[in-house]
């Protein structure tokens, strides 16, 4: 689809849809770029304000994984005006309302249609030093793979959906959903990491192989070391799994340790919503970016793999 964007010659512009990256980013001047980006999406949870709130994290999240502040946000709304009363919306106003205060960015305002079908998100608008943004595209050889938040937020979420697990088995996927990235970028930027993307619908295979596409290399991940959710893979192997999920294990173009089982394939997969920032980081970094990542609160920081020089190979080994 992105081959019908028109091509980009502007200079200013530092980054745009050809390279997949997390958001758009225009140069304003020497020490200053603008960061845009939007997200939306149906209600994943039953509580509006916890879905006001996931929906603002996961937007926010895109500003941080380039590195950058937001500024300020406008909300974006679909809406069945006749179907659900007006002050359900207020609770989802409510819990993106009380993310953007967390982030310091200013909730200034948005649009709204009547839509059959409920939607939420938002339009954030960022700066970041032009020399000192993260990109999917500088990504090196031997560089270790760290992942700040677990996995399976899909996994849970369809769980729910199903009647599988309580509101309680969900709380944990919702607080992590709700946790701002911007601890994490700030740890990245203090140790020098200069290649980021953060992990949502594609999964950690989908955005990963943005990564590696950008950078020009291959990748390694563990199975072993990769970060879950409680119950998140005892679910997979029931089944929980939802329909782009396995649209991503079909593109993933992965070579897998045959020890691996579909569940597990699946869940590595798994379509997340405001996940976590996944970094790459020289081997000399590690240690500092892992304690200063620990010192942010983070709610994991683990070393899930590496890149290799075979641009785009990606293989997954227990």
């Amino acid at each position: 689809m992105l081959r019908h964007v028109p091509a980009i010659s502007d200079p200013n512009v530092l980054v745009d849809a050809a390279s997949r990256d997390d958001a758009a980013v225009y140069r304003m001047g020497p020490d200053r770029a603008l960061v845009a980006t939007v997200d939306f999406f149906t209600p994943i949870v039953d509580s509006p304000s916890d879905w006001g709130a996931i929906a603002a994290a996961n937007a926010l999240s895109d500003v941080y994984a380039m590195g950058g502040t937001p500024l300020f946000a406008l909300n974006l709304v679909g809406w069945p005006r006749g179907v659900l009363p007006f002050e359900i919306l207020g609770e989802v106003l409510r819990g993106a309302g009380e993310i953007t205060r967390r982030a310091h960015c200013l909730l200034l305002g948005g649009h709204s249609i009547d839509d059959p079908e409920p939607k939420f998100g938002l339009v954030v608008l960022g700066d970041v030093h032009p020399d000192r943004m993260m990109t999917n595209a500088a990504g090196r050889p031997g560089d270790r793979l760290v992942l700040t938040k677990p996995l399976g937020t899909g996994i849970l979420t369809t769980a729910f959906k199903r009647d599988w697990i309580s509101e309680a088995d969900l709380a944990e996927a919702v607080r992590v959903m709700t946790t701002l990235n911007d601890g994490a970028a700030r740890a990245a930027l203090a140790h020098g990491v200069r290649c980021a993307t953060d992990v949502t619908g594609f999964g950690l295979l989908g955005h990963l192989g943005n990564l590696l596409r950008g950078s020009g290399v291959g990748a390694r991940i563990s199975f072993s070391r990769l970060p879950f959710l409680d119950r998140a893979l005892e679910l997979a192997r029931r089944g929980a799994i939802a329909g782009g999920t396995r649209r991503n294990l079909e593109s993933a173009g992965a070579e897998w340790d045959p020890a691996l089982t579909e569940p597990e394939r699946l869940a590595t997969v798994d379509a997340q919503t405001s996940g976590g920032l996944l970094l790459a980081v020289d081997p000399e970094r590690l240690d500092p970016l892992l304690a200063g990542l620990e010192a942010e609160g983070t709610p994991v920081a683990a070393v899930i793999g590496e890149l290799t020089p075979q641009a785009g190979a990606l293989s997954v080994i227990p």
